[in-house]
């Protein structure tokens, strides 16, 4: 009951930030392109809950957009990874031999390589495109899904009904599509969630950087990436409230994973 309860909360704060990086930029939007001197740097107050920028926009709504851009490459990368996981993981662990071999060889060979740095070559390569951050998390994402995934069928490969499925001549594709599949996408949607968690810390690091979204795309790393300097003349706003936007999404997120991992009946 305790973690049914958790994965409600957790969802609700989920539906809560998501709402806020939607609902804001409609209801207050700016243009990132206009330039009001005389109301920048200005603290957090009625007028502007968050502060302004150095440009004068609302910092408020500039956090909004900046968590809905991260939130939108983050959930295409968790998507995209848990189907490329799915499929390599179904693969090694319902066909075996030379497809596990294969499979798990490949996720061997992309875990050795650190993911920031391959991220970043790929990025660097493509800089300020979305489907190269997008492919590059991706590809530094999957692994995880397909080891989970794979694991999790190896429990179910010898079960007695696959035996009988096997025995009355079904294809192997067909006894995937049956029974594995069912199994494999409880799991592969717990990770699916968490890797939303993951790969907003890892865009933010990348714009973070200087080498993801240009600067004049808000997301939540161009905005840490902007307060540096800022912080050092005290206006310590433009670091809190996009900071906290990364802890409070990620910690919604992985509460959420973690409750529907304790509980997987939450999924149905």
């Amino acid at each position: 009951m305790a973690d049914h309860r958790a994965a409600k909360i957790a969802g609700v704060a989920v539906v809560i930030l998501a709402a806020y990086a939607i609902v804001t930029p409609l209801v207050h939007p700016i243009d990132e392109a206009v330039t009001d001197f005389a109301a920048s740097d200005q603290g957090p107050g009625a007028g502007n809950w968050f502060g302004t920028d150095t440009s004068g926009r609302d910092l408020f709504t500039l956090v909004a957009m900046g968590m809905r851009v991260s939130l939108g490459i983050s959930l295409a990368t968790a998507v995209l990874s848990t189907i490329v996981g799915l499929v390599v993981g179904i693969a090694a662990g319902a066909f075996g031999g030379w497809w596990d071999r294969i499979g798990m060889r490949v996720a061997d060979a992309m875990t050795a390589i650190p993911s920031l740095l391959l991220s970043l070559l790929i990025v660097t390569l493509f800089r300020g495109s979305l489907v190269a951050i997008v492919v590059s998390l991706v590809l530094t994402h999957w692994t995880a899904t397909a080891r989970v995934v794979r694991a999790e069928l190896l429990s179910v490969r010898n079960a007695e009904y696959v035996e009988v499925a096997r025995l009355r001549g079904l294809p192997m594709t067909r006894i995937a599509r049956i029974h594995f599949l069912p199994v494999a996408a409880g799991q592969a949607g717990v990770a699916a969630v968490l890797l939303v968690a993951h790969a907003v810390w890892h865009e933010s690091t990348l714009s973070f950087l200087g080498v993801g979204l240009p600067p004049h795309q808000a997301s939540l790393g161009t905005l840490l990436a902007e307060s540096g300097e800022a912080l050092l003349l005290g206006h310590w706003w433009r670091l809190v409230f996009p900071a906290g936007a990364i802890v409070a999404v990620t910690l919604a997120l992985s509460a959420l994973g973690r409750s529907l991992t304790r509980r997987p009946e939450v999924l149905s």
